[in-house]
């Protein structure tokens, strides 16, 4: 199924925003896709496309890249979370949307770094809302990178790839999601102030993005690939607070 809607990058370039929908209910699927296009013809907008797919097994194959991606949980085959589970160990950074009639299954969609979960059947505004959010990131994300120059080459890294940044000495290193480390020579004062508010200054040699964030225990952060950076004393309770700024932020 294909429509049509657009958005802007800060140079101004139109970009179709592809969105995936995952689920097994035929019905489900006609009425996500009814509340998607009616929601981008309200909004005036114009080059998207919707493609649909009966289970996460599927979705996974078709080796496509997608902005944002609805999910149903209880599917066969392969449910909506292990599914996600399988998109982030791709190093796929689109938006997930869990549609599910399983309220139990909020917390879990944290794990995956879901950006909402709406239940069924749809609630009219509670979809546009979730959509307003979601376009508003999808801007953010379009214009949130990172330039690393040295000597005569650059690299461009999406600050949503960026797990976490160390100090060592005179250089800050720059832990990927999909395990690379770039270094660069500076001052981590400078890099953070180039971050948004998902960033924190957990320790005077880390800050952390909170995306990334599993677990928090006796001093230690725990990051999704496993590993784990400190949180100084001074800083303990501002981290909660940001992290739980966060979560309320992403809808969790």
């Amino acid at each position: 199924m294909r429509r049509t809607s657009d958005i802007l990058t800060k140079n101004g370039v139109m970009k179709m925003i592809k969105f995936a929908i995952c689920d097994d209910e035929p019905f489900t699927v006609k009425e996500l896709s009814e509340h998607l296009s009616r929601y981008m013809e309200e909004k005036r907008l114009a080059l998207y496309r919707i493609e649909t797919f009966p289970d996460g097994s599927s979705l996974l194959d078709c080796g496509c890249s997608y902005d944002l991606i609805f999910l149903d949980i209880r599917m066969e085959h392969l449910n909506g979370m292990e599914t996600a589970r399988k998109l982030r160990q791709q190093n796929n950074n689109s938006l997930l949307i869990f549609v599910t009639v399983l309220e139990e299954y909020v917390f879990d969609a944290f794990e995956v770094q879901a950006f909402g979960y709406l239940l069924k059947p749809l609630n009219s505004e509670l979809f546009r809302r979730t959509m307003d959010r979601s376009l508003e990131a999808l801007r953010r994300q379009k214009n949130r990178d990172i330039v690393i120059c040295k000597g005569n080459s650059c690299q461009v890294i999406p600050l949503s790839e960026i797990i976490y940044c160390e100090v060592q000495g005179r250089k800050v290193y720059l832990h990927q999601s999909g395990g690379e480390i770039t270094d660069c020579y500076g001052k981590l004062e400078d890099f953070g102030q180039r971050f948004d508010n998902h960033f924190f200054r957990c320790h005077r040699s880390f800050i952390v993005n909170l995306g990334y964030v599993r677990g928090y225990a006796t001093g230690q952060i725990t990051l999704s690939q496993g590993s784990k950076i400190p949180v100084s004393r001074l800083r303990e309770h501002d981290f909660t607070q940001a992290l739980l700024c966060y979560m309320k932020e992403r809808n969790l």
